[in-house]
C-alpha cells in the first residue's frame, strides 16, 4: 500500500483522469460531475450505496459507457477523444466484473490464451507461457486444463484475474469482483487483489469489502447520488468520515442490526 499523497499516488503521475464527468441514462442522471485522479500504483476504493453511480463510474473509464459529458484519460491519452484508437487504450486497461464472462466450451489456459492470440498477435507457445505465469500468480497452476464449470465461484473469478493480467494492462479495474461469491470463497480473491497491490498495480477497485478497502486501499473514495461526497485515506473515510451521509452509509454497512426502524421494510396492512 502507497504512503504518498492521495492526488499523485507512487510516482505522482496520474494513470486515470476523470474530469467533469456527466452520464445520464434518458432522463436519469447517474454521475454529475465527476471530477478524479489515480495515480500510478495507486489503490483506489469506490464505495457508496446501489445505485450511487459506481459501475457507472467504473465502465465510463474503458468507455464501456459514453460520458454524456465530461472527459476521461488513461495513461496520458484521452478516452473520450472521438479520434481515439479505444482498441488500443483498452490493451492498458485490464477489467474483472462481477459475472466471470469465462468461455465455458474452453479450458481455463484456452480462456487466457485467446484474447492474448487475438488481440496481441502472440503465438500459442508465447500465449501459453503467459497463461502459466498468471495462473500460478493466483495460485491456480493445477488448473490449466480444467473447465470452468468444474471450479468454486472463486476459482473462476481468480481465473478472470488472470485472464485480464495475461493481457500486460498498467491499470486494473474491478467491479465489485466478490459480490458474486459466496462468503467463504470470497478471501482468495482478496488476497489475488492484495497481492496486485504489493506489486504495484494501479487499481481501481468498487466495493462492499471495508477490510479491504481500509488495509489495502490508499484511498477512498464515498459517492452518493452520482457525485463524490468525500474522499481520503481509509482511516479518514471509514474510520472518522465528516460527512453526516457516509457515516449514514458506513453504519447500516458495518453494523446492520443498527439500523434505524423507519429504514426498515414494512408489511403491507
Amino acid at each position: 500500500m502507497s504512503t504518498e499523497n492521495s492526488a499523485g499516488g507512487r510516482s505522482g503521475t496520474p494513470e486515470i483522469q476523470v474530469r467533469g464527468l456527466h452520464k445520464s441514462f434518458g432522463d436519469n442522471e447517474v454521475l454529475r460531475g465527476i471530477d478524479l485522479e489515480v495515480g500510478a500504483g495507486e489503490v483506489v476504493c469506490v464505495i457508496g450505496p446501489s445505485g450511487s453511480g459506481k459501475s457507472t463510474l467504473l465502465r465510463c473509464v474503458n468507455l464501456l459507457e459514453e460520458p454524456t459529458q465530461g472527459q476521461v484519460f488513461v495513461s496520458g491519452t484521452e478516452v473520450t477523444d472521438p479520434d481515439v484508437d479505444i482498441d488500443a487504450v483498452r490493451r492498458r486497461i485490464g477489467m474483472v466484473f462481477q459475472q466471470f464472462n469465462l468461455f465455458p466450451h474452453l479450458t481455463v489456459t484456452d480462456n487466457l490464451t485467446l484474447p492474448q492470440r487475438r488481440v496481441l498477435g502472440r503465438d500459442k507457445a508465447q500465449a501459453a507461457e503467459v497463461a502459466a505465469e498468471n495462473l500460478r500468480r493466483v495460485g491456480l497452476s493445477e488448473k490449466a486444463t480444467a473447465y470452468p464449470g468444474s471450479l468454486s465461484g472463486g476459482q473462476q473469478q481468480r481465473v478472470a484475474i488472470a485472464r485480464a493480467l495475461a493481457m500486460g494492462p498498467r491499470v486494473m479495474l474491478f467491479d465489485e469482483p466478490t459480490s458474486a461469491l459466496d462468503p467463504e470463497l470470497v478471501g482468495d480473491v482478496l488476497a489475488v487483489m492484495r497481492m496486485l497491490a504489493d506489486e504495484g498495480m494501479t487499481m481501481m477497485v468498487v466495493t462492499h469489502e471495508m477490510s479491504f478497502a481500509r488495509e489495502v486501499a490508499d484511498r477512498v473514495v464515498f459517492m452518493d447520488g452520482g457525485v463524490v461526497v468525500e474522499q481520503g485515506a481509509p482511516a479518514q473515510v471509514i474510520g472518522a468520515p465528516t460527512h453526516e451521509r457516509t457515516r449514514h452509509f458506513l453504519s447500516r454497512l458495518l453494523d446492520p442490526a443498527m439500523a434505524d426502524v423507519e429504514d426498515a421494510p414494512r408489511k403491507s396492512p
